[in-house]
């Protein structure tokens, strides 16, 4: 009779160990930060934290430096299950989520005060629709305002015309700007861009003064221009097939997680930014301010090219009216207050 309880008692602990390891994953993450970078030192920080809390259940194992291809690379390689996940710029999940794109409009912001209000109110809105989508967001991190950079001063829009201008491939609200103000661009991935800029292919390009120091673009430019173009963010999305392997608890635990790594991305990224503009001056690069005429004509393409994209049916209305709508709230509040 011993040797049967015994034997149960054995069946029974294995049973236990095999669901156990049913609900194991090691989530595969691309994405085209450096290895060594702050943004991969706080994923990998999280994904340990991570696998402590789930008692290794949930692992992550991460794809630095653009390795696994392109990001749209990276989007087939999770739909056919080689990859789970990636970090990705807001115009690569366009095509699954257009409205995922809304905060890069071009033109829109005029300082990160706006940026923080209207985020504050939308994060969530994108959030659900990628989640309709098929693509669980873990977090949207801010990449950065971003500036016109060119080996030739840029005072007015108009002056892009005469320019070797680079967009990035699919992101369709890049594209349509330069539409909208008479450009035909040469569209490249990013991990193309430094040749470009290298062989003269490109001469003018839009990033972040994070970006161009980490992407060594900063090297082949001379001139900055000193209003924001676009704001650049990420998002860090996995598949929602692979995410629902996980089992509940474990899901929360790993959203959590790493909701506070985007929040420390989040703050390290805009205290990057501040440093690496002054940083670039420093370093001989000369920062152009349009005049209050010319900085007009830039807001007027702007508003050309938000058009352009809703007319073309890019974008929902229903997102457009509400970032509209929050700015439009934001500046009557600042108005007001400086009245007094």
């Amino acid at each position: 009779m011993g040797s049967h309880v015994f034997i149960r008692t054995i069946a029974f602990i294995f049973a236990l160990c095999l669901t156990h390891q049913s609900h194991a994953i090691t989530l595969k993450i691309a994405t085209v930060a450096p290895d060594g970078s702050f943004w991969m030192e706080l994923l990998k920080e999280g994904a340990r934290q991570i696998k402590t809390e789930t008692n290794s259940r949930v692992k992550f194992k991460f794809y630095p430096g653009g390795v696994m291809g392109s990001q749209e690379v990276v989007l087939k390689k999770m739909h056919i299950g080689q990859l789970h996940g990636g970090a990705f710029t807001s115009g690569t999940l366009g095509a699954l989520h257009p409205d995922s794109q809304i905060y890069s409009l071009p033109l829109t912001f005029r300082n990160l005060n706006e940026v923080d209000y209207v985020r504050h109110r939308m994060d969530e809105q994108i959030i659900a629709g990628l989640d309709q989508a098929g693509i669980i967001t873990l977090g949207i991190s801010e990449g950065g305002l971003a500036y016109t950079m060119s080996s030739q001063p840029i005072l007015n829009i108009d002056d892009f015309s005469v320019h070797k201008v680079w967009s990035p491939n699919n992101n369709t609200n890049v594209e349509l700007t330069l539409e909208a103000i008479n450009v035909s661009p040469v569209s490249l991935s990013i991990s193309d861009v430094l040749i470009g800029l290298q062989t003269g292919l490109i001469d003018t390009v839009a990033t972040s003064p994070t970006g161009a120091i980490a992407l060594q673009w900063h090297t082949q430019i001379k001139y900055v221009t000193d209003v924001p173009l676009i704001y650049f963010y990420s998002i860090l999305a996995i598949d929602d097939k692979a995410f629902n392997k996980i089992a509940e608890d474990d899901q929360r635990i790993v959203r959590r997680v790493m909701a506070d790594v985007v929040r420390k991305l989040d703050q390290k990224n805009r205290e990057n930014n501040i440093a690496a503009m002054e940083a670039l001056v420093n370093q001989g690069i000369k920062l152009v301010k349009p005049d209050p005429d010319q900085l007009n004509h830039w807001y007027e393409k702007g508003s050309d090219a938000t058009r352009l994209i809703f007319n073309k049916g890019k974008m929902s209305d229903k997102a457009i009216d509400s970032l509209m709508t929050h700015l439009q709230t934001y500046r009557s509040l600042q108005t007001g207050l400086s009245s007094q």
